[in-house]
Order: structure tokens, then C-alpha cells, then sequence
């Protein structure tokens, strides 16, 4: 009985064979066998003929010595290559036979102390700096952004307001904070604080401003008063009249100062003249409730409880520019330090977007959604990126990249929406107030001379004291 056969077995080796024995076919021994795949050999070949000279293997030998002696120097370290590349060392045996001595193994089961490593360590080829010909550019690695302040400073009774401006950093290095009816100075160099002015029981701070030079400071108050104070010697230079409610929103132009009201009118001052006000700006339809000039002093954008951002020139007593896209309140705004005619603005509760606009073409460039309202806006000095501070619902704080709007941080700690924002003269440093009646310190832009390092401004003095 026949074994049953399986499917797909292979054939019978045999058979091919068999095949030419049954045919009487014999191969001639003097007879070569050629296979089906042709292979050429160069061993016979007549160069003489075509006056060539045989090729030799040396370039291919030398290239792949190099390449050798490059991957154990990158692997094993410049010491692991003894003697020529390619040549082992030989050493002489009992039985007087020579021995190849394989390369030293000084890494294996070594500890490593190094706990962290950079970028360029992991590379195959860490130690190019020793080989000729090797290079590479340096790993940019990303810049950290610390996720807690590195100060906070107690601030009782200040106002959870989102139409007033209480927190200011001028360029001598003093804060200045509005308390209820008081404004208080803490100078960062030596955390001293000093009591400016009370401006009694019948009126209350609602903004303050420094000047751009000096160290004169604007205070704009609830009975629709503005007042001038020289911080050096605490002293009142000048009261000034002509809105009708309270003043909470500053802006300073070298001698020029521009407030805005709940009146819904902008005022424009110059300091040196005698009359309170220069000229009367229109527009708006509700309480100005944010006011910045251009890095160049030549615009003046304002926003509203209207939900409108205003630009405005010098010498207009109406808009050049309006701009409607916000759907809730306009209190942020930041004009940016490196692209002249760039302004970001943020929106309310009911927006939550910050709007990028070109007004040198009048067109806006992008929208970002950042799911909260936003209170304020502040552009690095030192690099193109900005902070944003929001209310309602999470409170936090965001260190965006510009054009990107990609995020480099976000940073919490506030438990009341974070309504107040000034940056350090160095643009290094920026501190937030809110209603929880505190100031928090943070560490978020690079210094302008190592932008790829991380500030260590106030690592030194953690902890928390109280403004006054």
C-alpha cells in the first residue's frame, strides 16, 4: 500500500537525475559546466590588451580602516584604537605562537556617575572634537521655564477688578502697587517698601503708571483725578481734572500722558504744559479700559468695555483704526518690540481670544482661542515670545512663542483670576497680582546675552513677605 501523499511537499530531488540516466546522457569530462547565473571572473582577463593595469583594493582597504577606526573612537572612546587602524597587537603566546589581543575593554561594566546627559553626549559620535574632519553643529536644547515663583509678596485689599490697572515695574527697578486707597512702593534691588500717598476714605486707587525715565508716577483715581507724584521724595508735583468717573487706564509717551475713563473719553496731558488735558479723544462706547502707545511713540491703541481695540496717532482726536472681531471687553493689549505695527489684544469672558493685528496694512494676522479670559498681554523685550495672564475659569499664566503661538509654559498658582501683569526693566522677570491679595514672581524670559540659559534672578530669596 502506497504512502499518501501531502500537498505542497518539495520534489524529489532525484528526479533530474534519474531523467538524464534514462536518456543515456553523459556530460564529457573535458567539458565545463556552466551554471544559470553568470559571474564573471576577472583572473583570466587580458589587460595588457587594452593597456589596463588591474585594479587593486587599496583605496577601499584605506576608506574602510577609516571608517573603522572611526566607529571604535566613537563607540569605545579615542583610547580604544591601539597600533595602526586595522592592525591588532600581537603578543607572543607560552607556546611561542602569536596571540591577537582584542581591544581594550575599559567601558564594560564600568559605573557611570553622570546622572544627566546633554543632547550631544548621546551621539554616536560624542568625541568629534578629537577626529579630523568630523563636525557638527551644537544641540539648541530647549529653554526650561521654572513652574512656580520664585517670590510672593502679600498684597491685602487688592481690588478683584477687571477694569483697573493697580501693578506697574518702572525702569529704575520700583514697583508700584495700588491698596485700597494707598499706593505702595517695594524696591527690588533690597525688597524695602514704601508708603507713597493715601489718598483718604472718600477716594480709592484705581491705576498707576510709571514714566518711561525718571521716576515720576501717575496715579488715576476713583473721583476721575489724576495725580503726578515724584517717587524719589514721596511728593505730589500735580493734581490734574477733566474726567467726569473713575481713571483706569495709564499711558505714558515720553512727556505725553493718555488716560482713559469710565466716562468713555481719552484724555491726552502734556506734563509740561499748564492745561490739565491737550486734547479730548472720542470714540469709544463704554469704560477705556486699556491704553498703550508703540514702542516708537507714534500710535495709541485703546480698548473698551465696548468690545473695541482703537488705534489712534498723535495729533487725532478719532480713530484711524477700528477693529471689532472681540466679542466681550478689550483690556489687554501689547504692542510688540520687534516688528513695528504688530499688536496682540485680548478679549473678555465671552472671547477668550488674543487677535494679532498689523496696523501698517490694517488686516488681522491670526486669532488663538485660549479657553479663558484674558487679562493682559506683555511682549519679551529679549526674545519673540509673550505672556498672557487669564480669569475665568482656570487663572492661569502662558508663555507663548510668537509666530507659532505654540506654548511654552503654563504656569498656576493663583486661586483668584489674574488681573494685574507688569515686566521687569531687565525683561527678564514678570509679576502677576490677582484677588486672592497676592504678588507672584516669576522667572520667564531668557536675559538678552544667553538666551539659552535659565534666569537665575531670585533663586536666592524663596519665600513669602508682605507688602506692607
Amino acid at each position: 500500500m502506497s504512502k499518501p501523499t501531502l500537498p505542497l511537499q518539495p520534489k524529489t530531488p532525484n528526479r533530474h537525475v534519474d531523467l538524464m540516466s534514462s536518456l543515456n546522457y553523459h556530460p564529457s569530462p573535458s567539458r565545463a559546466i556552466y551554471s544559470d547565473r553568470f559571474i564573471p571572473s576577472r583572473s583570466g582577463s587580458n589587460f595588457a590588451l587594452f593597456d589596463l593595469s588591474p585594479t587593486t583594493n587599496s583605496s577601499s582597504e584605506e576608506s574602510n580602516n577609516a571608517y573603522t577606526t572611526l566607529l571604535k573612537t566613537a563607540l569605545f572612546g579615542p583610547d580604544s584604537v591601539v597600533g595602526p587602524p586595522g592592525t591588532p597587537d600581537k603578543a607572543v603566546g607560552l607556546n611561542g605562537k602569536n596571540l591577537h589581543l582584542s581591544p581594550p575593554t575599559r567601558n564594560i561594566f564600568r559605573y557611570k556617575t553622570e546622572t544627566r546627559q546633554s543632547l550631544q553626549s548621546l551621539s554616536p559620535f560624542g568625541f568629534d572634537d578629537q577626529l579630523p574632519g568630523v563636525s557638527h553643529s551644537p544641540v539648541k536644547t530647549p529653554r526650561k521655564v521654572p513652574r512656580s515663583p520664585y517670590k510672593v509678596l502679600d498684597a491685602p485689599a487688592l481690588q478683584d477688578d477687571f477694569y483697573l490697572n493697580l501693578v506697574d515695574w518702572s525702569s529704575h527697578n520700583v514697583l508700584s502697587v495700588g491698596l485700597g486707597n494707598c499706593v505702595y512702593l517695594w524696591h527690588a534691588s533690597s525688597s524695602k517698601v514704601v508708603k507713597l500717598c493715601d489718598l483718604g476714605i472718600d477716594d480709592s486707587v484705581c491705576s498707576v503708571g510709571w514714566a518711561q525715565r525718571g521716576t515720576h508716577l501717575a496715579v488715576g483715581t476713583s473721583n476721575g483725578k489724576l495725580q503726578i507724584w515724584d517717587a524719589s521724595c514721596c511728593k505730589r508735583v500735580r493734581t490734574m481734572d477733566g474726567h467726569r468717573l473713575r481713571v483706569g487706564a495709564l499711558a505714558w509717551s515720553s512727556s505725553l500722558l493718555s488716560s482713559g475713563s469710565r466716562d468713555k473719553s481719552i484724555l491726552q496731558r502734556d506734563v509740561r504744559a499748564q492745561e490739565d488735558f491737550v486734547s479730548k479723544l472720542s470714540g469709544h462706547k463704554s469704560e477705556v479700559c486699556g491704553l498703550k502707545w508703540s514702542y516708537d511713540n507714534r500710535e495709541l491703541a485703546s480698548g473698551g468695555n465696548d468690545n473695541r481695540l482703537f488705534v489712534w496717532t498723535q495729533h487725532s482726536t478719532q480713530p484711524v483704526l477700528k477693529y471689532c472681531a472681540h466679542t466681550a471687553a478689550v483690556k489687554a493689549i501689547a504692542w510688540s518690540p520687534h516688528l513695528h505695527g504688530l499688536l496682540a489684544s485680548g478679549g473678555g469672558t465671552a472671547d477668550r481670544c488674543i487677535r494679532f493685528w498689523n496696523t501698517t496694512t490694517n488686516s488681522q494676522l491670526s486669532c488663538m482661542d485660549t479657553g479663558s479670559q484674558v487679562c493682559n498681554l506683555v511682549w519679551s523685550k529679549n526674545v519673540n515670545e509673550l505672556v498672557s495672564t487669564h480669569g475665568y475659569s482656570q487663572n492661569q499664566i502662558i508663555v507663548w512663542r510668537y509666530p507659532t503661538m505654540s506654548k511654552l509654559a503654563t504656569l498656576t498658582g493663583h486661586t483668584y483670576r489674574v488681573l494685574y501683569l507688569a515686566i521687569s526693566p531687565d525683561g527678564q522677570t514678570i509679576v502677576t497680582g490677582a484677588g486672592d491679595e497676592t504678588l507672584r514672581f516669576w522667572n520667564v524670559f531668557p536675559s538678552p546675552k544667553s538666551q539659552n540659559t535659565e534666569s537665575e534672578i531670585g533663586a536666592s530669596s524663596l519665600g513669602r513677605t508682605q507688602i506692607r
